[in-house]
């Protein structure tokens, strides 16, 4: 066995400056979705809006925002590869499982039954 492959994160002042701002932007914006209650209710909204779009821009402008960008998009490319099955397969796999449920009931309620009377009628002799 090869030995586990260590993983490193390359992380600059820059990328932590970033995060750093994200997080002080989305913390006043909720700050000032408080403070601004006299203000009435569309300005709360427009400055808590405001300040969550800098803070979510602030975070992809980050490494860590890219490479969640990154991801997305190579789970969407993957996404594209999967075959989807027809409605026709998918009728017939249903019919199948279900099938299998009606069959598999029948055969542990006979078990059922057979243990009962053997164990019941046979074996202790409790007749009903």
């Amino acid at each position: 066995m090869s030995a586990p492959q260590q993983v490193e994160t390359v992380s600059t002042g820059a990328d932590k400056a970033k995060l750093a701002a994200a997080g002080v932007l989305l913390l006043g914006g909720l700050v000032a979705f408080y403070l601004l209650a006299k203000q009435g209710p569309y300005v709360q909204w427009a400055v808590l809006l405001v300040l969550l779009a800098a803070s979510v821009a602030a975070f992809f402008a980050a490494e860590q925002g890219k490479s969640l960008i990154a991801y997305g998009r190579e789970s969407v490319r993957e996404l594209k590869k999967v075959v989807w099955p027809t409605r026709k397969e998918s009728l017939q796999m249903t019919g199948y499982v279900f099938a299998f449920v009606v069959v598999m009931a029948l055969f542990l309620w006979l078990t059922d039954k057979t243990l009962e009377w053997v164990l019941y009628d046979l074996v202790l002799g409790w007749k009903r």
